[in-house]
């Protein structure tokens, strides 16, 4: 069987957050949709940020964030390099800062930048088969041996803006 993922490109509104970085507006729920999880399900958020301040439908009643920012107020305060919290999550949304020169602009600072690739294979391990994780990031990350990818959205805010990729990939094994 020949597969192929999902492909679209979303155009969204700039953030109407006012927090560095925060999601597009209309991304969140947009995201979740591809995740596979219902408003109730349990969606970790790394790198989180600020996302419980989303103006928009998209963070779940039982969703934790991650993060190394405390003035966040992360549920876990820790670096997203290391493994995940053990729960049982239906699945993972990853937000981290794209480039050396965006992560400056957050506390922890460059010196803490993961890879998009470490946060994809830190999520696949806290996974049930079938779950999936989206990584929404200027890189498209190639996908863990126990994974194949769903979904690779391209996401902008309109002209002279930076685009990004959404990609949804979901463990096999």
């Amino acid at each position: 069987m020949n597969y192929r993922p999902i492909t679209d490109v979303w155009i969204l509104a700039r953030s109407k957050t006012k927090y560095y970085g925060a999601y597009p507006a209309g991304f969140l729920h947009r995201a979740r949709v591809l995740l596979g999880v219902e408003r109730d399900g349990a969606v970790l958020h790394v790198c989180a940020g600020k996302v419980r301040e989303y103006p928009y439908a998209g963070f779940g009643p039982n969703d934790k964030t991650l993060d190394l920012d405390p003035a966040c107020h992360p549920d876990y305060l820790q670096d997203a390099r290391d493994p995940f919290p053990g729960e049982r999550w239906d699945a993972v949304l990853i937000d981290r800062p794209y480039t050396e020169a965006d992560a400056d602009r957050y506390a922890p600072g460059r010196a803490v930048l993961p890879s998009a690739n470490q946060l994809v294979k830190n999520a696949m391990a806290v996974l049930p088969l079938g779950g999936r994780v989206g990584i929404l990031d200027a890189v498209w990350p190639q996908p863990p041996k126990n994974a194949k990818e769903i979904a690779v959205i391209a996401v902008g805010t309109g002209r002279n803006a930076r685009a990004r990729w959404y990609t949804v990939f979901e463990r096999t094994q």
